[in-house]
């Protein structure tokens, strides 16, 4: 976990105030991250949540060849998990990914996610914060990571994220020690 100093393609996130970039979400409406009444908004960044019989992007040789590809479906489950946990610490949950909305509400539906997947296919969000992405065959993903903000700032990011399965783990870690922010 990186915490309050991350390195790399993320360093300058950590202080940042969040863009005024309204989202669509999985439930159908538009999400304004800024204005985020809770303590504290968790949001995990990943490429894409698949779907059962689906190819990877570039075929799965393609998708498993690019670090942190894999492990969208295990992350968003421990979030689902560790949901009411998340909800005692004041903090609400988003997943972002590139994918469309109706995308994300067979995956939100599927996996009975109780938070919203939010959609950045229009690249507002990646563009205003300078996220790092990857490219396959021409469609831009998100790397995998996670910020956690409150009072519409960056507090902290977590990146890589690895493994996926255990960021909502690491992240109740983080916002137990860091309750005085």
């Amino acid at each position: 976990m990186t915490g309050n100093q991350p390195a790399g393609p993320v360093e300058h996130l950590v202080g940042m105030r969040l863009p005024p970039v309204a989202l669509p979400s999985s439930r159908g409406r538009m999400v304004r991250l800024d204005q985020e009444p809770s303590r504290w908004a968790v949001l995990y960044c990943h490429p894409r949540i698949g779907r059962p019989g689906e190819p990877s992007p570039g075929g799965d040789a393609t998708w498993d060849a690019i670090p942190g590809a894999r492990g969208c479906t295990p992350q968003s489950c421990g979030y689902r998990d560790h949901y009411a946990e998340l909800q005692g610490l004041g903090a609400a949950v988003y997943g972002v990914s590139t994918q469309s909305t109706e995308s994300q509400r067979e995956a939100a539906e599927r996996l009975r996610l109780p938070f919203e997947l939010l959609s950045d296919a229009a690249g507002e969000l990646r563009r205003a914060l300078h996220l790092p992405i990857f490219e396959v065959n021409g469609e831009v993903f998100l790397q995998r990571l996670t910020l956690l903000v409150t009072g519409g700032r960056i507090a902290a990011c977590i990146y890589p994220v690895d493994p996926p399965g255990a960021d909502a783990e690491h992240v109740i870690e983080w916002l137990q020690g860091h309750r005085e922010i």
